[in-house]
């Protein structure tokens, strides 16, 4: 009877015969990269170069999904029709997803790096039978592992990652109204500090209007001096009386002048 539920144990953790247990522990990335966490997503390292000698090429690997609380009692699926779907997670606790070809990570290919799990918003509720990558419903935490499939079944899995927490969305009430009043505390300042703006450049432009209009009025007074100074230069005194030429009389003033003519002779008789 020991034997018995020995062998069950084994069965339900993943170690009986035929099935083997890979020491890879799947991980978020330890890098800071964009939208690693969300409310419904998480990334994953990609499990390259991981099953090498225990994957054929036709061969399938999957990722399976679980709540924490729940991975101690999944159940690997003896085949891919027993799959447990997205869909029903609320009510099994679990799922699989991202079944991929084994020969997709292998040594020699080039690795996507990272998987996103949850990633997929348009596969649920379809009804389809293949595997749905959709938005997980709650923050967790989860648990993850990969499993090896081929056709006759499970074939190697690797162990349980640590749980998974997802981010939360913040409740309204628990919003903080304080960046509001820090918003209009920035609007005032913003406000002070373009007048003040504004009256430096009106000031600047004052100073610039009357430094035009002080070079203005200079080169208007050097120009005034110049010209007086070239009327005085140039000033032409008034010309003297000439001496009348020989045989000219005066005349009364303003009559010109006049040669005297010798006196006519007289008429004979």
């Amino acid at each position: 009877m020991e034997l018995l539920w020995v062998l069950l144990a084994l069965a339900g953790t993943g170690t009986a015969a035929g099935l083997a247990l890979l020491p890879y522990v799947p991980c978020v990335p330890p890098a800071a990269l964009p939208g690693k966490l969300t409310a419904t997503t998480f990334a994953l390292e990609s499990p390259c170069c991981i099953f090498a000698g225990h994957a054929d090429t036709s061969d399938t690997v999957w990722l399976v999904v679980a709540f924490a609380n729940a991975s101690g009692t999944f159940r690997n699926p003896p085949s891919r029709a027993d799959v447990p779907p997205y869909e029903q997670l609320p009510t099994s606790h679990s799922y699989m997803t991202l079944e991929t070809a084994a020969a997709a990570y292998a040594c020699s290919v080039p690795s996507p790096g990272v998987l996103r799990v949850g990633g997929d918003t348009a596969c649920g509720g379809q009804g389809s039978r293949d595997p749905c990558n959709g938005p997980l419903p709650s923050p967790g935490p989860y648990r993850v592992k990969f499993l090896v499939m081929g056709c006759h079944g499970p074939k190697a899995e690797t162990r349980w990652s640590d749980p998974i927490l997802l981010r939360r969305a913040s409740s309204p009430s628990t919003i903080d109204p304080s960046p509001a009043r820090r918003g209009s505390h920035v609007a005032i300042i913003t406000s002070i500090l373009a007048s003040l703006g504004a009256a430096l450049a009106m000031a600047t432009l004052s100073a610039m209007g009357a430094e035009v209009w002080w070079s203005l009025c200079r080169r208007d007074l050097g120009t005034s001096v110049f010209a007086h100074r070239s009327y005085r230069t140039h000033h032409v005194p008034p010309a003297l009386p000439r001496p009348p030429p020989p045989g000219c009389r005066c005349s009364p003033p303003g009559l010109g002048c006049f040669v005297p003519q010798p006196p006519t002779p007289c008429p004979a008789k």
